[in-house]
């Protein structure tokens, strides 16, 4: 490596380095080992092999500094030649070492970022939904991207880096020693002129550089949020195209600003280095020279130092900045260990079974819940803050009871934020209570296995969610072994049939980001169609048909008057009309249930659920009557 490569390779380093000043963490470093226990035998071979090929890398000058003094002092030529064969073996020792070494880091590297990719997606399908809630969506993927990636390094690139570099640095000193002390200790004097700019020039640039990448976040979040189906449109509607041009072009124009700064620092330490390293060559002819010519070095050895200048410049150079190659992996590992330290609030209980057979009962039995607190689910540094929000915990539930017999459909109404979809969600356990209990078939949720819950319950919401995908992709979330014949039979009866066997791909249209490509009604519908072939035991509509037109919703209340029949249900309306024929309607406000019976029962008390249907029906006459 020349003392230019030399010189990149230190500016980079610094430049990319993460310099938060944090201590050496023993527990950390003990995590990192045991989890990359699975590749101790390829990390040891590895090092053994860095190790000889660092050996070799000395071998080679002083191979040809013997060269040299075999060819002055006249030696026979089967000796120059033999010296050359051995040279050229060695080169293709360190060649076929190289390819052995790179195989190896390949495949522990790659590994580590597979175990640690692995771990982390895992885990966070494991969160609770506040977690995604709270989480900026953005940071989340850079765990998994750049903090693994800067992981890795610490096995692939810094352990083995090390290990070479410190037995490079012995072997060459011992060589150059014997050789020549004084040209030695005149080149170890050099060598701060060499570093020292490298540490201030690379921090001044990795401030310039996180300006830099901030300003590239920012950019890519607009693209993001601008791009996007309901972002183009939201941009549309309010006539911004020129305001968002400008300020996307603000940001742009000083990424540039920094580039041409950034390249222009860059030119002008690297030419100076070089020049450094030129002065340094010099030194070691001159000086060599002078010591050859008067007798007191072979002309071999001058070349022979001349070689292993840089092997000495390399590894002291390169030891100089290790600590901030272990820092900076030290913290990659630790945003990556503070994800997989997050504890996940819904585990399945050591003796969980799966959920009764058979018709199920829905019960909650004095339920009391609040959502949790930021600190319990989220990272400071995943939603972008300085601390946590403090707040949280406050109770949404208060002592609520209710029951749904097998077979029957209970209606929950109530204003926006009684708790009508936080009892959806606890009945679905993507929340447990704090209090109390969640029932189905009389067992307590947090008795049953979470794949027996999935599969009994399902729930379809207001804004049903769709990937970027396939329609069969989409409803085969539900069912991965269904056949065509059921999937269609679950489109027709949520009168999609048509409509879909229209389309050129048919199954295999993709519906592009949450749906868009799709109507609000057809996207609905499609939801529908997943819960229909899902089949579940229990099924909970919250604000299901909320977006439907007339026509639309007349057709999926007929599809799932079918799907429901013999199903236990719960029914989230606000649209009090469809659920008038509920076997028992429970009215909750603040959290609270302040009513319960049947539709023609809660009229005739006249209470809050008289009042909610008088006034939407008064409402919805108006227009009727003009």
């Amino acid at each position: 490596m020349s003392m230019e490569s030399v010189a990149w390779d230190q500016l980079y380093r610094q430049m990319h380095a993460n310099n938060e000043e944090r201590p050496l963490r023993m527990v950390t470093a003990k995590r990192i080992f045991e989890f990359a226990g699975g590749h101790h035998r390829r990390l040891l071979a590895f090092l053994v092999f860095s190790v000889v090929s660092a050996v070799l890398a000395v071998a080679t000058p002083v191979l040809a500094g013997r060269v040299v003094d075999n060819i002055v002092n006249g030696s026979a030529p089967r000796t120059v030649v033999l010296l050359a064969v051995i040279i050229a073996a060695v080169a293709v020792l360190d060649a076929a070492l190289g390819l052995v070494i790179r195989l190896l880091s390949a495949r522990i590297g790659e590994g580590l970022i597979f175990d640690l990719r692995t771990a982390v997606f895992d885990h966070v399908q494991r969160m609770p939904v506040a977690f995604f809630t709270r989480t900026r969506t953005g940071a989340l993927v850079s765990r998994l991207n750049n903090d693994v990636i800067g992981a890795q390094r610490a096995f692939s690139s810094t352990l083995s880096g090390v290990v070479t570099n410190v037995v490079m640095l012995v072997l060459t000193l011992v060589v150059m020693l014997r050789l020549s002390w004084q040209i030695t200790l005149l080149a170890l004097i050099l060598l701060p002129v060499f570093v020292l700019p490298a540490r201030r020039m690379g921090e001044k640039l990795a401030g310039i550089q996180r300006e830099a990448a901030g300003l590239d976040a920012r950019m890519s979040t607009q693209m993001t949020e601008r791009f996007s189906a309901p972002g183009a449109t939201l941009v549309k509607l309010f006539g911004r195209p020129t305001r968002e041009s400008e300020e996307f072009a603000a940001r742009a124009g000083r990424v540039r600003d920094i580039g041409v700064r950034t390249a222009m620092l860059q030119t002008v330490f690297i030419t100076a280095l070089t020049l450094v390293s030129a002065l340094a060559l010099a030194l070691v002819y001159g000086l060599g020279g002078w010591f050859a010519l008067s007798g007191q070095l072979e002309a071999g050895s001058v070349v022979a130092l001349s070689l292993l200048l840089t092997r000495l410049y390399s590894p002291l150079t390169a030891l100089a900045s290790a600590r901030v190659d272990i820092m900076s992996a030290m913290v990659s590992f630790e945003r990556v260990f503070e994800i997989l330290d997050l504890e996940p609030l819904i585990k399945d209980a050591p003796d969980a079974e799966p959920a009764p057979d058979g018709p199920i009962a829905v019960e909650l039995d004095r339920v009391n819940f609040g959502y949790p607190a930021a600190d319990k689910v989220s990272l400071a540094s995943l939603e972008d803050v300085a601390t946590l929000d403090a707040r949280g915990g406050e109770q949404v539930l208060h002592e609520v009871s209710l029951r749904a017999e097998p077979g029957q459909m209970v209606a929950l109404v109530g204003s926006s934020g009684a708790g009508k979809s936080t009892i959806a969600q606890l009945v679905s356990r993507l929340y447990d209570v704090d209090s109390g209990a969640v029932r189905l078939g009389g067992r307590d949720v947090r008795e049953l296995t979470g794949r027996s819950i999935q599969d009994t319950v399902g729930l379809v919401t207001q804004d049903g969610h769709l990937f970027h995908d396939s329609i069969r992709a989409n409803l085969t979330l539900a069912r991965p072994g269904a056949t065509e014949a059921e999937l269609w039979d679950a489109l027709e009866r949520a009168r999609l049939g048509e409509l879909i066997a229209a389309l050129p791909d048919g199954l295999d249209t993709v519906v592009g980001e949450r749906g868009y490509r799709l109507s609000g009604g057809e996207r609905q519908r499609l939801t529908i169609a997943r819960l229909l072939l899902k089949q579940p035991r229990v099924v909970i509509l919250d604000e299901a048909t909320a977006s439907l037109d007339s026509t639309s919703e007349a057709a999926v209340q007929e599809a799932l008057a079918e799907a429901l029949a013999g199903r236990t249900a719960l029914v989230i309306a606000h649209r009090l009309s469809t659920i008038r024929n509920a076997d028992q309607i429970v009215v909750l406000e603040h959290g609270s249930v302040v009513e319960r019976g049947t539709h023609t029962q809660l009229l005739a008390a006249d209470g809050r659920y008289a009042e909610l249907y008088r006034t939407q029906f008064a409402d919805d006459a108006t227009p009727a009557a003009a």
